[in-house]
């Protein structure tokens, strides 16, 4: 069964997918739960081992990309052997062994309020805001690009992160009045170089790393990548033997939810329709898949 609550003490905050709960010492318990959220709505069912697949890739990306930026992953909660003297902690002694296979140990910092997406194709929202405009959010690019395009270079489009509703597209500017401009040049740089490193391990494995969103906070003075990172929730994979401009690209990510959703009359707004059983049963297959050919191995 899906995991889509879990009611442990001390908790921080409750997102559409993560629960955070507070560790004390600067840390805290981060579970991704199973729930599945489209178009900034949470769906009523979740995706089976959907949480698993979230957090054991997130540690796979972190390990990967930690010599271009530090970030806040300390442990898996399911592995003794990372958790060290965390093993003792009552948090950790009490948690079922069903959520913490999907649960994390990380540091505690100080968000900031910016969701940092980054595009190497033009597809999804920017898709829909070149047909508008011409550009991608206001960003020029070349005429006659179709959906799937490889960009002519990397974009940074990032958004508001917002508490409720939709996240809000920001320009520089804007994200340079929230955050100071060095900040705002720091978070585009270390966004593109840790999406390059992830776009050229992943097409090594066959997968085209289309686009992707991170997130950022402040720990001891310094800029850290937290959150989930490089996973089928936050990332497009495509998978790049059947690659084609003009059309939708055969995906290992969300998309595939998305996709079935844009079907149904949907105003986009609470309640969202209940997935299938055959669309539960094929997202999962598709996380599982994403997470064999990135990292190389299977869920246990």
């Amino acid at each position: 069964m899906p995991i889509l609550e879990t009611p442990l003490p001390n908790i921080l905050y409750r997102g559409k997918v993560r629960d955070t709960f507070d560790m004390g010492d600067g840390l805290m318990l981060m579970v991704a739960t199973d729930r599945i959220s489209a178009f900034d709505v949470v769906l009523p069912n979740g995706i089976p081992d959907k949480g698993r697949v979230l957090s054991r890739m997130s540690k796979f990306w972190f390990e990967q990309t930690v010599h271009l930026v530090p970030n806040h992953f300390v442990a898996l909660a399911d592995d003794p052997d990372d958790l060290g003297e965390l093993n003792n902690h009552p948090l950790i002694k009490d948690l079922p062994n069903e959520v913490a296979r999907q649960a994390t140990v990380v540091k505690r910092a100080e968000r900031i309020d910016v969701e940092c997406v980054v595009r190497a194709y033009l597809t999804g929202s920017a898709l829909v805001d070149y047909n508008q405009t011409g550009t991608i959010f206001g960003i020029p690019v070349p005429a006659g690009l179709v959906d799937g395009s490889k960009l002519p270079e990397l974009l940074f489009t990032p958004t508001t992160k917002a508490e409720t509703g939709h996240d809000e597209p920001m320009t520089m500017d804007e994200v340079a009045k929230l955050t100071g401009a060095d900040l705002a040049a720091k978070l585009q740089e270390l966004s593109f170089a840790v999406f390059q490193h992830a776009h050229d391990v992943a097409a090594a494995r066959g997968i085209i790393l289309a686009d992707t969103k991170f997130e950022f906070g402040i720990h001891d003075g310094g800029v850290i990548l937290i959150d989930e990172v490089l996973t089928p929730d936050s990332s497009r994979f495509w998978d790049g033997t059947q690659y084609a401009p003009g059309k939708s690209q055969p995906n290992y990510d969300k998309q595939f939810v998305r996709d079935w959703l844009l079907e149904q009359v949907w105003d986009r707004t609470p309640p969202a329709p209940e997935l299938p059983d055959e669309i539960v049963t094929k997202t999962t297959e598709r996380y599982l898949e994403a997470y064999r050919r990135l990292t190389g191995e299977g869920l246990a």
